[in-house]
């Protein structure tokens, strides 16, 4: 099981997502896709793959993990390991770029 960290920027997406009703399935799946990561990170259902157009604030690399799949505009989840072992820092939630 792995540490969860997160950025300020995706405190404040979730914490949007959360409080807004209209988001509330979006919410779930986040939600969901948060507590798949802080368990297996390569869980199947995440599709997991590195997002090698982005690094994390020490040159670490970055991987995508999918929240919502065949819905226009998907909300993905984007995080790195560290800061150190056994921890994950959720660096950004934001819809599929």
């Amino acid at each position: 099981m792995f540490e969860l960290f997160w950025t300020y920027r995706s405190q404040v997406e979730f914490k949007r997502l959360k409080s807004d009703l209209s988001l509330k399935k979006r919410y779930k799946a986040v939600k969901k896709t948060i507590g798949l990561l802080s368990n297996d990170p390569h869980h199947n259902s995440l599709q997991t793959h590195e997002y090698t157009s982005l690094k994390g604030p020490k040159g670490e690399k970055v991987f995508e993990a999918y929240a919502e799949q065949n819905t226009p505009a998907a909300y993905r989840v984007f995080w790195y390991y560290g800061p150190s072992k056994n921890q994950i820092t959720i660096l950004a939630i934001t819809k599929h770029p």
